[in-house]
């Protein structure tokens, strides 16, 4: 979205009760509603093998959609193999497969295009999703849902609950064994491999009964984007902000006005699978007195919100510290610096209007 600086006097005094709070908001979410939401984001609404745009610097990128073009074969028809046919001895494809990679690689957008590839009934979720999905439903109730499903695609494995970790596992374990095939995309745990990534040999070794029937597939390659994660979110004076909400609630775009601190606090008394109901009907977002954070479960929330934020596409105007400057020292030199790292880059991109057409 475009903002307009040469609002008018008339639209820049408009009533401000157009602006709505996030943190008036108490969201609930059912079970159905998760289950339909359960597609690829917006921005990959479109994503194919052929639009994804390979480093040729890194050739594990354009081995990645080769090896993941022969599992959509999986779901073609076997011909029976002749006592001398060649097929005799084809290796049969594993029922999961596992992109490990740093973040701009390609993974989610590799995932999209497979999900796309695949026949239905299909999902494709975040981990936080699917875990509110048991949340909602209970144990029993999800596994009935999905089962019967022909993929299962989970973009941001999470080990950082080991309860919800195994508990994603043994559901995993009963959807593999009814036929269903996995595919899931890496996020960060604390100090993986001491290079602040995924490491794939951490996932496998949590998921124990599984970890023979994924195929790992190795992504190198740098941020597609190239985007400059010490670059800097835009940031206004507060009396600039006042006049550019108002303005832009005058010409009937759905603005928020939230304090920051505030939204912060109210973030933790809200189940992150909710956050994306905070959004609903929200055009722009608009935050005052921006700080910086020290608390680490309240900056965890903050990365899961803007998340969600980012898949909606909503842009940010904020007052205070330019949030990309939001996470302290400590954090960004912690266990999750790459997943800090990723959050900054999207912050830059909500508050500049530079969002691109696909992500990683």
């Amino acid at each position: 979205m475009t903002f307009d600086p040469e609002a008018t006097a008339a639209e820049a005094t408009a009533d401000t009760s157009a602006l709505v709070r996030l943190a008036d908001r108490t969201p609930d979410i059912t079970g159905a509603e998760i289950a339909e939401s359960l597609v690829p984001p917006s921005q990959f609404a479109h994503a194919t093998f052929e639009s994804y745009r390979p480093d040729h610097d890194y050739p594990s990128q354009s081995e990645a959609v080769s090896i993941l073009k022969t599992f959509v074969k999986s779901w073609e028809p076997q011909r029976p193999a002749g006592l001398f046919s060649r097929n005799r001895k084809k290796a049969e494809t594993k029922p999961g497969v596992y992109l490990d990679g740093g973040f701009g690689v390609g993974k989610t957008h590799l995932l999209a295009s497979l999900w796309h590839e695949a026949p239905g009934p299909k999902y494709f979720g975040t981990f936080i999703e699917y875990t509110a999905l048991v949340g909602a439903l209970g144990y029993a109730g999800a596994v009935n849902l999905l089962r019967g499903s022909a993929l299962i695609c989970i973009d941001e494995f999470e080990l950082d609950d080991p309860g919800d970790t195994m508990m994603m596992t043994r559901m995993l374990g009963e959807l593999v064994a009814s036929g269903t095939r996995i595919a899931a995309t890496s996020n960060t745990p604390p100090n993986a491999l001491g290079e602040g990534r995924f490491a794939a040999s951490d996932f496998l070794r949590e998921i124990q009964a599984l970890s023979d029937r994924f195929e790992t597939v190795r992504i190198d390659g740098l941020d597609y984007r190239r985007r400059d994660t010490e670059g800097r979110a835009v940031t206004i004076e507060r009396e600039a902000f006042d006049e550019t909400t108002a303005a832009l609630a005058a010409r009937g775009t759905a603005v928020s006005s939230d304090d920051f601190g505030d939204l912060i606090a109210h973030l933790a008394t809200v189940h992150p699978s909710k956050y994306i109901k905070l959004l609903d009907g929200v055009d722009v977002i608009g935050l005052t007195d921006v700080h910086i954070l020290h608390d680490q479960m309240a900056a965890l929330r903050l990365v899961a919100f803007i998340d969600r934020v980012y898949d909606a596409e909503i842009p940010i105007i904020q007052t205070g510290v330019p949030l990309n400057e939001v996470f302290d020292e400590e954090m960004l030199g912690g266990g999750y610096r790459k997943k800090y790292l990723r959050s900054v880059s999207r912050m830059i991109a909500l508050t500049t209007g530079e969002l691109p057409p696909h992500d990683e």
